[in-house]
């Protein structure tokens, strides 16, 4: 049987702190028209985390252009969350990372222990083994781990590539190197599926 892990209060903030440098450099790098960027984040009810999540969880940094004619929105990559996935990133990793090897009672226990649909995990290992592979991100930056990835057992190959244990959850550095590799992904330009 799985133990569902603990992420603490330290993991949640280090990951928002995060999130605030990766905003603030998309905010000082400003539009592409050279328009000044506002703020407009975007209100979030994630799962998969703390029964009550922090109010600092509750929106993904964005910014719009304040140039008329432009308006263009400007969503920084994001280590908390991973695209429009309303789960926290950690979780998405961490669960389809634990599902390798699947058996119907592992699914089971994971729908159990995290409150997720096997449904959704489902999405989610069909999402690791079929649409990450092919995007734009992995042919690109996946060169720079490939040797330590074997691209068959996805997310779990990078969880062990950056030494990360799936029951270690308390690995702030190894946590903190993954999601920022992820972080593109989080982005417009090469949405996860």
């Amino acid at each position: 049987m799985y133990h569902a892990p603990s992420f603490n209060a330290t993991f949640w903030a280090f990951l928002f702190t995060v999130d605030q440098d990766l905003a603030e450099t998309a905010h000082r790098q400003g539009c592409s028209c050279g328009g000044r960027l506002h703020r407009a984040d975007y209100p979030r009810k994630p799962r998969g985390g703390p029964d009550t999540p922090p109010a600092t969880y509750k929106t993904r940094f964005s910014f719009c252009c304040n140039r008329d004619g432009c308006r263009k929105r400007v969503t920084p990559p994001s280590v908390r969350f991973l695209g429009r996935k309303i789960y926290l990133g950690a979780f998405v990793v961490l669960i389809s990372a634990m599902r390798h090897g699947p058996t119907p009672r592992r699914v089971r226990e994971l729908a159990t222990i995290f409150d997720v649909d096997p449904r959704t995990i489902a999405r989610w290992e069909k999402f690791w083994r079929e649409h990450f592979p092919q995007s734009h991100f992995w042919k690109v930056a996946g060169a720079r781990v490939i040797l330590l990835v074997d691209v068959a057992t996805l997310p779990l190959a990078l969880l062990n590539a950056f030494h990360i244990q799936c029951g270690d959850c308390h690995d702030c550095d190894g946590w903190g190197r993954l999601l920022r590799f992820l972080a593109p992904i989080t982005t417009a330009t090469d949405p996860p599926s």
